[in-house]
Order: structure tokens, then C-alpha cells, then sequence
């Protein structure tokens, strides 16, 4: 398993992180995110959105459970947080979406770990030592190539 620790000081450089990241990204991948409310999983998206070309406004897909981005490589993010069982995670159309050749970022991963595909990447973001301070953690069977430094 390899594992990789990022280090950022706000919301715009946990996107820029982000951002830099998108690009060894090929499509097919799933990015399982951990983490509690406020800690930056939207923004880690939106960064990741821009660094595959899209150029829609993201947010949370609270209420929708699944927003669809299209770019080069689609993006399409995912909130589990109100899953709670096989047919919740159905009705969303994830199965569908994981042969859709898009990057799909899971927020609230930990509802689903039982249906996660091997060689998802998990990412896990705590907060660091100062409020806007975050420590992303990349773990993954092998991680791209781009996210190790």
C-alpha cells in the first residue's frame, strides 16, 4: 500500500493540490474521501475539477447524492452521507458510474467501503496544526504516478 501526506494551508491550496494532482489522473479512477464536515472535500473536487478541464461551479451534491461534470475526463461527485444500505447506494446509479470511465469523488466514503472497487484511492483530510491548516492523506494500492513527491 503506498501512502502519501500533503500539507495545505487553505481552502485555495488544498485546491491548487488538488488541481496539480487531476493531472496524472486518466479516468476509471475512484477517490474515496474521509474526513468530517468542513474539512475540505468540496474544495479538494473543485480543485480536481478545474485540473481536468472542467470549468462548471462545483459544490456538494448534498441533496442530489451525485452532481455529473463534463470535461475531457467527466467528473462525477458523490455525497454518501444520508446512504445507508445497498438499495440507498442503487438509487444513486454509483454501479453505473464505475465503468462510465469518469473520476468519481466520494465524499462521505466510509458509508460505502463494502462497495468500493479495488485500487480506489483513499483520501483522508484532518485538520492541521492552525484553523485553515489541513493534512490530506493519498493512500492507495499504487497511487498515480503525479502524487508522490
Amino acid at each position: 500500500m503506498e501512502k502519501q501526506v500533503f500539507h495545505t494551508a487553505s481552502a485555495a491550496q488544498t485546491e491548487a493540490l488538488a488541481e496539480r494532482l487531476a493531472h496524472s489522473l486518466r479516468g476509471g479512477e475512484v477517490l474515496a474521501y474521509t474526513g468530517g464536515m468542513g474539512m475540505g472535500k468540496t474544495a479538494f473536487t473543485r480543485g480536481l475539477a478545474k485540473g481536468l478541464g472542467i470549468r462548471d461551479s462545483v459544490s456538494s451534491p448534498t441533496f442530489a447524492l451525485v452532481h455529473e461534470y463534463r470535461g475531457a475526463i467527466p467528473l462525477c461527485h458523490f455525497d454518501m452521507y444520508r446512504v445507508e444500505g445497498w438499495e440507498d447506494l442503487d438509487s444513486t446509479g454509483f454501479f453505473d458510474y464505475l465503468d462510465s470511465g469518469a473520476v468519481l469523488a466520494i465524499e462521505w466514503s466510509e458509508n460505502i467501503d463494502a462497495a468500493l472497487p479495488q485500487g480506489t484511492i483513499r483520501i483522508h483530510i484532518e485538520p492541521g496544526e492552525h484553523e485553515e491548516d489541513r493534512v490530506i492523506t493519498a493512500q492507495a494500492d499504487t497511487l498515480p504516478p503525479g502524487w508522490k513527491e
